[in-house]
């Protein structure tokens, strides 16, 4: 297929389109990320990886400025399917989790039953039906292994996602038949997952922008309050006294709330299934003790860009930190703080927050999330609690905070096509000065959620993708890591065999010239 690649054109509030153009996926996906056909075998959840591609067990890569693709005969290309091994964590999430998450999106629309009768009478009702109605089916599609079928509510991503569903039909061998749940790659039959079920709640109106994972969002942060108060009270004392910490207790405290906001990603609910996974302890002296676990810490590059920045303040007088966000609750606290100490202490002069466009991943950060959240902080009976939401509203009225969306974020694009399928959205990205990436979903869509070596250099795997400098801050909750030292990931392996997925380690990986 021929012709401009995809764009999603700007909208005022996140620069998205209600009516985007119908991209030539099929072409555009085969060339971008610099890998041929299918770009390498990922993870998938049952059945060989390679052959449910329908790839060669060795796959090539372009080399820097050959024409010609290299073999690549080793773990980093295969990509993850849910069945490649049926002990694997793709397996799990795709047998066990994703039909429990189903599960409790069903529970949760039936416990509303009544709400939506008050609200709307009985087409609320009849809604409610039909939304449980269409779950139970995706539930039983997923769980009997039914071939993957095209969305059909109109919506500003359908077309995008209907061409992706035919470009992973074409990687398929004629005889394969169609893309399935447990032989198609686990980051495209995860997030289909999740907007199928967007699909059936807007499939119902006129309950149609009902967030069936709000509930469970709401009680982490209820849940979290003790660890929200010590967090929001320790960012006061230290906006009263920042003036005069020195460069060493600068630091200091920049590296201890960038940890803090490391180990909030584990409040994780598409981890737990959609069960609580709230912080009820103060995360702030458990910091020291955490240290070993984080395998690669890139931190002082990150102080070594920002206070370059901070020097050179008079000639650039902006500098820009970008936040992807993950999980609302606790985490987002966690984000939130680290945010106005990037403000309070001059590393950076405005913060811009990226969230998604609709439910995601059970826990992923909404716009609804991120300013009801700001509210409940700032209603708060306690003062520096109340204090805190008080100086985030005013940052956004001031425009020194500023929250984006984009539907990119939920399509089931690595990051390496961003500049084709959404360049808008990547030339946004370009005008930051550091762009933090949080959270485990964003790492697979940063590396292709493949299966590297994990000595494979973190840059390469980025495939193309570099914005601007970047840093990974996650904990780990799937099986792709890479930029490891020698032998690393294989003492782990041996002493701890679930440490890829556990959510015990964390990383801080950047990327990027100072």
């Amino acid at each position: 297929m021929a012709g401009r690649p995809a764009s999603l054109s700007a909208r005022e509030e996140g620069f998205v389109s209600r009516s985007s153009p119908r991209p030539p996926l099929l072409s555009l996906l085969l060339t971008v990320c610099g890998k041929p056909g299918p770009a390498g075998s990922l993870w998938v959840p049952r059945g060989d990886a390679a052959a449910a591609a329908g790839l060669r067990p060795a796959v090539g890569r372009r080399s820097p400025g050959a024409s010609s693709v290299q073999p690549v005969p080793d773990r980093s290309e295969r990509t993850a399917t849910p069945g490649g091994n049926l002990r694997s964590f793709a397996y799990i999430t795709i047998k066990d989790r994703t039909p429990q998450i189903l599960t409790k999106a069903i529970d949760t629309l039936h416990r509303h039953k009544s709400e939506f009768f008050e609200k709307h009478g009985e087409r609320g009702v009849e809604a409610e039906k039909k939304a449980i109605s269409l779950l139970s089916k995706l539930r039983n599609e997923l769980q009997t292994d039914k071939p993957i079928v095209p969305l059909v509510e109109k919506f500003v991503d359908t077309d995008i996602w209907n061409q992706y569903l035919e470009y992973q039909q074409s990687l398929l061998n004629e005889s394969d038949g169609k893309p399935r749940w447990f032989y198609s790659p686990w980051l495209f039959v995860e997030c289909y997952m999740y907007r199928r079920l967007h699909e059936a709640i807007i499939q119902s109106p006129p309950i149609d922008d009902f967030d069936v994972f709000k509930e469970s969002k709401d009680q982490n942060f209820f849940e979290s309050q003790e660890s929200v108060i010590a967090l929001c009270t320790h960012l006061q004392a230290l906006a009263s006294a920042v003036e005069g910490l020195d460069e060493n207790q600068l630091k200091n405290e920049f590296f201890k709330l960038l940890q803090i906001s490391l180990w909030g990603n584990r409040c994780d609910l598409s981890l737990s299934g959609g069960e609580t996974s709230s912080q009820k302890t103060n995360i702030i002296n458990s910091l020291e003790d955490l240290k070993p676990f984080i395998l690669v810490n890139d931190l002082e590059r990150l102080w070594s860009l920002l206070t370059k920045c901070k020097k050179t303040r008079e000639k650039v007088p902006v500098t820009r930190v970008d936040i992807v966000l993950d999980n609302s609750g606790f985490e987002l606290v966690t984000d939130l703080v680290l945010a106005d100490f990037l403000l309070s202490s001059k590393l950076a002069t405005e913060i811009h927050f990226y969230g998604k466009m609709i439910p995601w991943f059970v826990s992923d950060t909404t716009v609804r999330d991120f300013n009801w959240l700001i509210e409940q902080v700032k209603r708060s009976d306690h003062k520096w609690m109340s204090k805190c939401g008080t100086d985030w509203e005013n940052y956004i009225k001031t425009g020194r905070w500023v929250y984006h969306d984009h539907i990119f974020w939920t399509l089931p694009h690595e990051f390496c096509a961003m500049s084709q399928v959404a360049p808008d959205l990547y030339a946004e990205l370009q005008k930051a000065h550091l762009i933090l990436f949080k959270g485990d979903l964003n790492y697979r869509k940063l590396t292709g959620d493949r299966k590297w070596e994990f000595t494979v250099p973190f840059h390469q795997a980025l495939s193309g993708f570099h914005p601007a400098p970047l840093c990974s801050i996650r904990t780990l909750k799937a099986e792709v890591q890479v930029g490891l030292q020698p032998g690393q990931g294989e003492r782990l392996a041996a002493s701890e065999p679930g440490w890829l997925t556990c959510g015990k380690y964390g990383i801080f990986q950047f990327d990027g010239p100072l």
